[in-house]
């Protein structure tokens, strides 16, 4: 479907948006345990929030990422007696792979309000791409999973479809290319971690962070709901705070926000101003 819109008439055609901890698994809560997994089988523990920290990327990565950790760096050097190399980044890898696969179809529900929020928003003529940094494999079980629940995006573009993972924008370009859809500011990037900030605002496209659904938060449906309302909101103004000194242009509590946001954003787009 082309969408090249015509001169003057510039307004939102396409949201791409992250999958968990965005449209599906709430609380983004399958790859959080992997890593805290993979990590204690190799001897060291992690913390569910460290292991959160580099959430978004591709998962090699992720995995780089947490290794560079100083507490890290110094738990892998008393367990191992040296320091990490590429091969561990490797095995590491290895054996994340089949955990994840094995426990994604667990985690697949879309979260509150996506279904919704989508037909209204192709209503308006708003196309649906989706980004991960999952593998082809492990984003097949989602997409599969979100197609059993009567969504199906109209674009899709994961880690082994690009030369790079997040904070690059390549997934983002891709999945603009898959839905004809241009210039950058014709296009709404949303995500739930730091990195899908900054690759909406290395494509130049509008971006919105969402916390409460997602890794900024952390916690699964069943958690929020037993949570003490006052931390929950300490929590998320916390992480609205950091996604905006991060660049997101907006910053909403969960995907059912999006067209509220899209108005302001057209408004915006009419009155000449671009992301």
């Amino acid at each position: 479907m082309n969408t090249i819109p015509e001169t003057g008439t510039l307004r939102v055609r396409a949201v791409i948006a992250d999958m968990a901890g965005t449209t599906v698994d709430y609380g983004s809560c399958a790859p959080a345990g992997v890593f805290v997994k993979v990590f204690r089988n190799a001897g060291v523990d992690l913390s569910f929030e460290e292991a959160r920290g580099p959430m978004g990327m591709g998962k090699k990565d992720h995995i780089r990422q947490l290794l560079r950790l100083p507490r890290v760096v110094e738990a892998w050097r008393a367990a191992c007696l040296r320091d990490w190399t590429e091969a561990d980044v490797e095995a590491l890898y290895e054996a994340f792979i089949p955990l994840q696969l094995s426990c994604m179809a667990d985690y697949n529900d879309l979260i509150p309000g996506v279904h919704q929020t989508v037909a209204e928003l192709r209503q308006d003529g708003i196309q649906l791409g989706v980004n991960t940094g999952y593998t082809r494999e492990m984003t097949q079980i989602v997409l599969d999973g979100m197609r059993r629940q009567d969504l199906v995006p109209d674009a899709a573009s994961c880690l082994s479809d690009v030369p790079a993972g997040r904070p690059a924008p390549w997934m983002i370009f891709d999945t603009m290319e898959q839905l004809g859809v241009y210039p950058p500011a014709a296009v709404v990037a949303v995500g739930d971690t730091l990195s899908d900030i900054e690759a909406g605002r290395n494509a130049g496209v509008w971006t919105v962070g969402v916390t409460r659904t997602g890794n900024m938060l952390g916690m699964g449906a069943a958690e929020v709901e037993a949570a003490d309302p006052a931390q929950v909101a300490a929590k998320l103004a916390e992480a609205t705070a950091v996604m905006l000194a991060t660049g997101a242009h907006y910053v909403v509590e969960g995907f059912a926000e999006l067209p509220q946001v899209i108005e302001q954003i057209n408004e915006r787009l009419q009155a000449g101003e671009r992301p």
